[in-house]
């Protein structure tokens, strides 16, 4: 069970309205008593913040903005004084424009020049090709010092590292050597089905316009297939020799983000190759029943997979906005009897919905280019609500980085742990479940016949239902069941049928 931090909106420790590893040392015991395992924390390299933090500077240093060096040792020393385990959100596909080996690559260092990924215009000047990046426009930016296009799958300042490149794949795995070395446990690697790309450069392939949804049109990189500037056959092969590296130091896990082509790029990889476990969109897109189905079912069909299992991230609309009003509970009830590796974002213990921000607010550069139509991600990462009692909530002394959402006050940390059917309770209560009952970390997921908006599994001995509509529904149980004592307390149970009140979970054994 890992849980998610973003650092710079956890916990502010010196007053300048952003959070720090000293912060996060002051909340370690809050974290410990969740009953997590790790944490995640997102990336906590030097970075001049284009992407915040998601555009690496320098690889072996950490951001002044949480601390220095010293300050995440002792962060590292006394979670594990705790029994947490520390993973790094690594970015290893790309680095920011300002990294060294960038600059040395521009400028023709030799022993640089093929460590990105270059390619000459064509004639008329145009890009080399049709990749376009997932932030809007073609994936090429130009660069004059060398007359050439550098490939960029994300902002032009994120410049694609050149993973066929011998050298510049090995000084990418160092990175993990060195952090493993300082006593980290593992690593999330983000966009992991992005290492390689097409080296003949070849168009991607269009998504028919009549085959596209919402989802495809809502970007112009989403109305092409993208199985040549990342996505390839042949990253399977990577996601290995990044688990070989790791391995070579005792007792670590790292896990990897699977933004697009799933299957192909190794998201469902068995536990014995590539990563140790992989994450996608899947879930983290998810807006109602038939879509968790539809991925359960897309499980189903790998079963020697380990998957890591979330609803919510940095990266997306929080879970108990995206399914609801009094969908919290249920929600973290599913995720909780999931087959798999828990994420669980910051905030989701406290079933914090969306916040709602003015464009001349937000800090995404995703939210600035499709502002009204698409926000961008700054909603979920405001600053924890600690403390409705403090100033900022308790988040900080000094003025926020982004704004506080004025709805989380009432579900703060002080406001819920005084309250035994709060969010947070249930949270804790179905983590000691989780921890309790072996099934629920162990056992395979065997799907059951139910009529959505009910979803219901087996977990070795235990019945899962979870009913994520807004009206009462029936289940038939199979025989006589036991009541478990750790659902949300709002079903009912006559013969052989279930009631399911709205949004509500239950938990059996036959």
């Amino acid at each position: 069970m890992i849980y998610q931090v973003y650092v710079r909106s956890f916990c502010d420790g010196n007053g300048d309205g952003q959070g720090d590893f000293a912060g996060l040392v002051s909340k370690l015991d809050y974290i410990a008593a969740l009953g997590v395992d790790a944490i995640w924390l997102s990336p906590i390299h030097p970075s001049p913040n284009r992407d915040w933090g998601y555009d690496v500077s320098d690889f072996h240093g950490v951001h002044p903005d949480y601390g220095t060096l010293d300050d995440f040792s002792r962060l590292l020393e006394a979670a594990h004084a705790r029994g947490l385990k520390i993973i790094l959100d690594e970015v290893l596909a790309h680095t920011s424009d300002e990294h060294v080996w960038f600059a040395a690559s521009r400028d023709g260092d030799p022993g640089k020049k093929d460590w990105y990924v270059w390619a000459d215009p064509k004639d008329d000047g145009t890009v080399p090709n049709n990749w376009l990046s997932v932030f809007g426009g073609p994936g090429w930016a130009y660069q004059p010092a060398r007359r050439q296009y550098y490939h960029h799958k994300f902002l032009r300042q994120q410049p694609k590292l050149n993973w066929v490149n011998d050298a510049a794949r090995e000084a990418a795995l160092k990175v993990l050597d060195l952090w493993l070395g300082r006593g980290v446990d593992g690593f999330r690697l983000d966009v992991a089905n992005a290492y390689l790309h097409d080296a003949r450069l070849a168009d991607n392939p269009a998504i028919p316009a009549a085959a596209r949804g919402p989802l495809e049109w809502a970007a112009a990189a989403n109305m092409q297939r993208h199985l040549n500037d990342s996505n390839l056959e042949e990253n399977k092969q990577m996601l290995d020799v990044i688990r070989r590296r790791v391995e070579a130091f005792e007792d670590r896990f790292v896990f990897g983000e699977f933004s697009e082509e799933f299957e192909r790029a190794g998201c469902y990889l068995p536990s014995d190759q590539g990563l140790h476990g992989g994450y996608n969109f899947a879930l983290l897109q998810a807006h109602d029943a038939a879509a968790i189905r539809a991925h359960l079912e897309t499980l189903a069909r790998y079963p020697d997979h380990w998957p890591a299992i979330a609803f919510s991230n940095h990266d997306v609309t929080r879970t108990a906005t995206r399914f609801g009003d009094g969908s919290a509970k249920v929600m973290l009830a599913l995720l909780l009897a999931l087959r798999g590796t828990v994420l669980l974002y910051q905030g989701e213990e406290l079933g914090l919905p969306e916040v709602e921000l003015r464009r001349d607010q937000l800090r995404d550069p995703v939210g600035d280019l499709y502002y009204p139509l698409f926000k961008g991600r700054d909603g979920c990462r405001t600053p924890m609500p600690w403390d409705r009692g403090q100033p900022n909530l308790g988040f900080s002394t000094g003025t926020p980085w982004l704004p506080l959402g004025p709805a989380h006050a009432a579900l703060s940390v002080a406001v819920q742990d005084r309250d035994p059917t709060s969010v947070l309770a249930f949270t804790r209560a179905m983590l000691k479940a989780r921890q309790t009952h072996p099934s629920l970390r162990q056992a395979d997921l065997q799907l059951l016949d139910a009529a959505l908006p009910v979803i219901a599994f087996r977990r070795g001995e235990i019945l899962c239902v979870f009913n994520l509509g807004r009206v009462a529904a029936d289940w038939t149980l199979p025989g006589n069941a036991q009541t478990l004592a750790f659902g949300t307390g709002m079903a009912q149970q006559r013969c052989d049928t279930l009631t399911l009140g709205p949004s509500s979970a239950w938990f059996g054994r036959p």
